[in-house]
């Protein structure tokens, strides 16, 4: 139960401007995977590849994710 604690202390607070459940869901498990690829989001969160597209897409407009290669990861 510690490790979980200290596990969940290392992941950074939701930024506000998310509202939308696919895109916290998404910008969460970029950010506690240090960084993803679109086949890891589709596998994991079980969501079509064109709504993982179109939230990444959204969150990288908004400055918070970037992409890096073939991976996704939270912007600094």
């Amino acid at each position: 139960m510690i490790q979980q604690q200290l596990e969940a202390e290392t992941i950074a607070p939701l930024p506000e401007t998310l509202t939308s459940p696919e895109a916290k869901l998404v910008y969460l498990y970029v950010d506690a995977a240090g960084g993803a690829t679109v086949d890891d989001l589709n596998e994991t969160l079980a969501m079509q590849k064109m709504s993982i597209l179109s939230v990444l897409n959204s969150l990288s407009g908004e400055k918070l994710v970037e992409k890096s290669g073939n991976r996704y990861v939270v912007s600094s």
